[in-house]
């Protein structure tokens, strides 16, 4: 195909991300790309269930030698293998043996991972940028990362004082790192092993790879070292069953499955240790590339090789994060690319610290998790809630404000019957720093008679009539009421001589008939409101076995009630449902917001 220097990039884009039908194709397919007069690209795909990492060594041999004998003019020159792929997986299956043999390999190696692996968690809580879909898309990118020889040299350092290697310090930095970012403390990883225990199948092309779920103990907030020393003997017992491969583990263990995730694991972790192969064609001068194929088979997958010097000196660790997009951002993981880095940076400098301790932001991060998300300061109106509610009474008098069983209030009509009894309760010595009990069924006039009790500057204590009726008796001898109000009929047996309102009372409605239906001035109260009054007291379910008051402020609840209306917004055409008992707190919003 044609190509230029242009276009190359997306060219070869669109072909690494090629998607076989292996009902009907075979699992190579390749393409060139003619970018100048003496500039050619070749892209080649393999299917992963034809070839490994491992693979690409002897193909890339393959494809150099066939290469040089056409320039001949003659048939490829191959040297016979001694095995072939078949062998392996005749072999393979001999090794494991009967399942059903409790001697056999296989069996042992299950059985092992059915306690190495038992009550591991369904899924690691990561720090996603969005929730996990359904059905996953596979969808990937790339972040690069690199560790300089400075970093190398500490991971080698610290290995070999471990007796452990460089993947498994790798592996606990990993681990110690998303158990920060809110992982847990047993974080499974998965990681990939050569499978080829025989030299014999060092130049097959094929699919030996084994993956294993290397579960990282995280628990009781150990030091890097410990963490380290935990990884290898882990480590250590899983190499020791490597065989059986991972697809029949997943059969026999049958977690618990997804369509948008991985089971068993989520993040992976490898290390690109093949040998590459140089690529000596006559007439050209070569340069072997990796391609991304824009897919990501995990949420994460952390890819690493070690570089050395001619001396055989660590000159560095480089790779990249593959992430799936559908539930990260690049942002996220060119972030977790920087933690990851401190983190290594701090716990090599003294791998006897906690990994609590070792810090993983830059300044910056700090600085936002310090000051910027806790700059939360707003101004908020000093005003108690019957002020605010009357300014709404004044921008929509008729607006409806209340809707019970078919009868509609508007807010001047619920205004003015507060108002009313407001009036009626300052006479008998309602006020701030007092407590007025509301025993009413839910209706209309539970919430006049609470916009009432607000009004006076008193506080409001609110017993629903179905509580028992020791709970009721506790509650008013706890907050002592200056008086309740209640309705006939309520079915709640008040104490000989509390003071009481009874709303659907005769005496009661002639007296509210005669008070004036205007807001109440200050001097009309006993007191100024101010928004530091208390503003109701609400008794807790009881954990230790008796309820126990709550006492909130008005600054407190208007506070509140602005931030939900700045984060939601009610509109004049919305409404709010009120569905919780009054004597629970999140009725205080369902009440008062509209």
């Amino acid at each position: 195909r044609e190509s230029s220097a242009a276009t190359l990039d997306a060219d070869v884009e669109s072909v690494s991300g090629y998607v076989f039908d292996l009902e009907s194709e075979i699992p190579v397919r390749a393409w060139l790309f003619q970018v100048g007069v003496d500039e050619f690209v070749l892209v080649a795909v393999v299917h992963h269930i034809a070839g490994d990492g491992w693979s690409l060594g002897p193909l890339a041999r393959d494809l150099a030698v066939a290469y040089a004998a056409r320039c001949e003019g003659v048939a490829p020159g191959w040297e016979p293998l001694p095995v072939q792929y078949a062998d392996y997986t005749l072999w393979q299956r001999e090794l494991l043996g009967d399942e059903d043999d409790s001697e056999s390999v296989g069996a042992s190696q299950v059985e092992f991972w059915r306690g190495e692996l038992a009550d591991i968690p369904d899924e690691l809580t990561l720090p996603f940028d969005r929730s996990r879909p359904v059905v996953a898309s596979y969808a990937g990118d790339v972040v690069e990362l690199a560790f300089d020889e400075r970093v190398h040299r500490g991971v080698v350092s610290l290995a070999r004082e471990r007796g452990a290697s460089v993947f498994m310090v790798m592996q606990a930095a990993v681990a110690a790192l998303l158990s920060r970012l809110g992982a847990g403390e047993d974080i499974p990883i998965g990681s990939p092993v050569a499978g080829r225990l025989d030299e014999a199948l060092d130049d097959l092309v094929g699919f030996f790879v084994n993956t294993l779920v290397l579960r990282t103990d995280v628990s009781g907030d150990p030091s890097f070292a410990e963490l380290v020393e935990r990884v290898r003997e882990t480590d250590l017992r899983a190499f020791g069953a490597q065989d059986v491969p991972f697809e029949r583990l997943v059969e026999v263990l049958n977690p618990v499955r997804s369509m948008g995730r991985h089971p068993l694991f989520q993040v992976a972790l490898a290390f690109q240790n093949a040998p590459v192969s140089d690529l000596e064609m006559p007439g050209l001068d070569v340069l072997a590339e990796p391609g991304a194929t824009g897919a990501a088979k995990f949420d994460l997958s952390f890819n690493l090789s070690e570089s050395f010097t001619g001396a055989g000196e660590p000159a560095g660790i480089s790779g990249g994060i593959e992430f799936a997009t559908d539930v990260f951002d690049r942002a996220t993981i060119e972030r977790m690319v920087g933690w990851l880095t401190r983190l290594l940076e701090e716990v090599l400098a003294d791998p006897r610290q906690p990994v609590s301790r070792a810090r993983i932001l830059e300044d910056t991060e700090l600085a936002q998790v310090l000051n910027g998300w806790n700059d939360t300061r707003q101004e908020v109106p000093g005003a108690a809630l019957p002020t605010l509610f009357e300014e709404q009474v004044a921008r929509t008098p008729d607006a409806v404000a209340v809707v019970f069983e078919g009868v509609e209030l508007s807010y001047r009509e619920v205004n003015e019957r507060a108002n009313r009894l407001a009036r009626l309760l300052v006479g008998q010595g309602a006020g701030p720093e007092r407590f007025v009990a509301v025993v009413l069924p839910r209706s209309a006039e539970l919430v006049i008679s609470l916009l009432a009790v607000l009004k006076t500057g008193a506080a409001y204590v609110p017993i629903d009539p179905d509580y028992p009726a020791d709970r009721i008796a506790y509650i008013l001898g706890d907050a002592d009421p200056m008086c309740v109000i209640t309705v006939e009929g309520s079915g709640v047996e008040l104490p000989a001589g509390t003071a009481r309102i009874v709303l659907d009372g005769p005496a009661t409605q002639e007296a509210l008939d005669a008070q004036a239906p205007g807001d109440l001035a200050d001097a009309e109260r006993l007191a100024t409101l101010h928004a530091d009054a208390p503003a109701y007291a609400i008794y807790t379910s009881g954990s230790t076995g008796r309820p126990k008051g709550v006492v909130v402020e008005h600054r407190g609840i208007v506070n509140r009630l602005l931030w939900m209306q700045d984060r939601f917004g009610l509109a004049a055409d919305d409404r709010v449902l009120q569905k919780t008992p009054s004597g629970f707190d999140v009725s205080v919003w369902e009440f008062f917001w509209p």
